[in-house]
């Protein structure tokens, strides 16, 4: 199991880390400068021509089509199902699940590189899924090296940010303070500089690309540094030496190697899961606004903290360990049968299973079938996993039984909270935040594209209840 180092103190896996280079990641290093990466910036020149053509004539080929119908539930209702938001960067299925770019995660597992640099070789990086969001062109290697390299040169807290992350009361919400953070370091936004000073709209993508890989790169450190204040006394030591997981692992305290590819794994596959879910639509929302990439950020962390969307795997974590003590006091084994008898104990009494279900999924969420897989690999033993293991079997029958759910499969936050326990991270009310380190880099991404196709203010039409009653 990790430890939660003291800060500065070196280690066997920081060492191993530090000692081979991880390949091409230090390769990288030579030659390259504190701005956008060629290779990036010039994928990117080179793909905004050929994409607002694209988008013109989808428009003039496509635009009076009809995309559905709208019903009264569905207005009511959170609009569930409503089509009508333009998203690049992933697709949800309702049987399949996400694609990023059209790729599902198994398949990115094999093509994205690994730390070792071969695709499939460990966890895939997440930079490499970044540079296929941003460009939708899986990465070689050396790509993913130069964009390591390109977030390591650009983190950079601002001293004011620092201060204020130290400032804040130890018990205010990590959400809340990493809000704030975002919102302090506003003050660094080069396309709020750009757009005051009268920038042209087709320009606007690259003020914008500058602004989310400088977000990007400092999400790990204010998210850390927020770490080791409220838990840790304020103690903390910077790290850029390795990947961008890798550093946030160090900076937060910890040294597995085995809580690194965790971390991988985890800042990839939360990163993205199509426009219409909370937080996404939520930077969407702002950044149609033309607020800068922070500002957009920010907001949708704030959706993020919702108990209906980021915050759930917190509770799915605190109900299994509830059911583990109830068990253990009244001597009953977790086993299939015992399990089945405590869901329909909490379904009798009103309650709902957390973890199981989903707004837009009908079948199991490939984000859970991978960190099943990694729990298998990586601590099958483990006594937190064999519980979640049985219920994952028994759960689907239960809840098909009950006859009340559209989907009676887990979801992505079933498993994340006992991979986390496992190394020994305990800290339930900072799970979100580690969500929103990858969710708010992977929506950025889609808000970099909003501007460089001159995509224009999100502005839905409302209806009274008496405007409806008369349709």
């Amino acid at each position: 199991l990790a430890t939660n180092r003291p800060p500065g103190q070196r280690d066997s896996a920081d060492e191993m880390l530090a000692r081979t280079g991880r390949t091409a990641i230090s390769t990288a290093r030579r030659g390259l400068s504190m701005h956008v990466s060629h290779s990036l910036r010039d994928t990117l020149a080179a793909q905004i021509p050929e994409k607002r053509a694209a988008l013109a004539e989808l428009k003039k080929t496509h635009g009076k089509k009809v995309l559905g119908e709208v019903t009264v539930d569905q207005c009511i209702g959170g609009a569930r199902g409503v089509k009508c938001m333009y998203w690049e960067t992933s697709q949800l299925d309702a049987e399949e699940g996400i694609r990023f770019r059209g790729y599902s995660i198994p398949e990115l597992q094999q093509l994205l590189p690994s730390i070792k640099g071969t695709p499939g070789a460990g966890e895939p990086l997440p930079e490499g899924l970044l540079w296929l969001l941003l460009t939708s062109e899986v990465p070689t290697a050396e790509q993913v090296a130069s964009l390591t390299e390109e977030l390591r040169g650009r983190a950079s807290l601002p001293e004011h940010v620092t201060a204020l992350i130290r400032s804040l009361p130890t018990d205010m919400h990590p959400m809340t303070m990493f809000s704030l953070a975002i919102l302090a370091m506003q003050t660094e936004s080069k396309f709020a500089k750009a757009y005051e000073a009268g920038v042209k709209k087709t320009d606007y993508w690259e003020t914008a690309l500058e602004d989310v890989l400088d977000v990007t790169a400092n999400l790990p450190e204010m998210a850390a540094l927020i770490y080791r204040c409220k838990y840790h006394g304020g103690d903390f030591t910077k790290e850029t030496r390795f990947d961008w997981s890798a550093n946030f692992c160090r900076m937060l305290g910890y040294d597995d190697e085995g809580f690194d590819e965790l971390m991988r794994l985890y800042l990839t596959i939360h990163s993205d899961h199509e426009g219409g879910n909370a937080s996404a639509h939520t930077a969407r929302l702002v950044g149609s606004t033309l607020a800068d990439p922070y500002l957009a950020g920010s907001a949708a962390l704030n959706a993020l903290a919702g108990p209906l969307h980021g915050l759930a795997n917190q509770e799915v974590l605190r109900w299994i360990m509830d059911l583990k003590a109830k068990f253990e006091s009244e001597g009953r084994p977790v086993n299939e049968t015992t399990i089945r008898e405590f869901a329909w104990e909490t379904l009798r009494a009103g309650r709902v299973i957390p973890g199981y279900g989903h707004a837009v999924l009908r079948k199991t969420d490939p984000r859970y079938t991978c960190q099943r897989e990694f729990a298998l690999k990586h601590l099958p033993d483990d006594e937190l996993f064999h519980v979640v293991d049985t219920i994952y079997q028994v759960m689907p029958g239960v809840l098909l039984e009950h006859g009340k759910v559209a989907n009676p499969y887990p979801n992505v936050d079933s498993h994340s909270g006992v991979l986390l326990w496992h190394y020994g991270f305990r800290e339930f009310q900072y799970y979100t935040v580690l969500f929103g380190v990858s969710r708010v880099a992977g929506a950025l991404t889609q808000i970099f594209w909003d501007r460089a196709l001159g995509l224009p203010l999100e502005r839905p039409k409302s209806l009274t209840p008496e405007l409806i009653a008369k349709l």
